[in-house]
């Protein structure tokens, strides 16, 4: 839909056009209620020194790309041609790439918050050979599927409450399941 010729939104025309449009935008737009969370949740509370992407997104053979880069069709296109999977090198290896790059450039003592799902073998192996004990995730998540996580991550963003956080390496993974989350009033 976003890259059809034919599309008359906002933000498929941005897209097509030469100046392009925000990857987070687009991912947000593909990805509904989850990624809308984790973009809204990492823009209010990423903590970076001045000059330096806050926000990463993993993409398919671009590797870790700062959210407010500009894509274009052509992007769209090269993501949907790499198979996100943790044993195509066209996927890991750029994302490698990058995990290395930002431990090199970070202190010690910087801690990496992965907003995506912890029990994925798709990047978290790759993360963590890089980011290791730096790599950290909302212990919140343990037990939520996409959907839970994208609304918790909206109602922190809304209420100005950050979550906890803990150590990837070595954390329970899979859990039991959390209650729901309360219904938010319409209106």
């Amino acid at each position: 839909m976003l890259t059809s010729d034919t599309a008359k939104f906002p933000l498929a025309r941005q897209l097509r056009s030469s100046e392009g449009a925000c990857l987070g935008d687009v991912f947000a737009f593909l990805s509904s209620l989850y990624f809308r969370g984790k973009l809204a949740y990492s823009r209010r509370f990423a903590r970076v020194p001045t000059g330096r992407a806050g926000v990463l997104v993993i993409t398919p053979g671009f590797g870790l790309v700062p959210e407010e880069q500009r894509i274009r069709v052509e992007h769209m296109r090269a993501f949907a041609s790499v198979d996100v999977h943790h044993a195509n090198e066209r996927y890991v290896a750029p994302l490698i790439r990058d995990a290395r790059t930002l431990a090199a450039y970070n202190g010690e003592d910087t801690r990496f918050v992965l907003l995506g799902s912890i029990a994925s073998a798709k990047y978290l192996p790759a993360l963590l050979s890089e980011l290791d004990s730096r790599l950290f995730f909302p212990a919140d998540f343990v037990g939520r599927g996409d959907m839970s996580r994208g609304g918790l991550l909206l109602r922190c963003t809304s209420e100005g409450r950050e979550l906890e956080y803990v150590p990837v390496a070595g954390a329970t993974l899979h859990g039991k399941r959390p209650p729901r989350l309360a219904r938010l009033p319409r209106g």
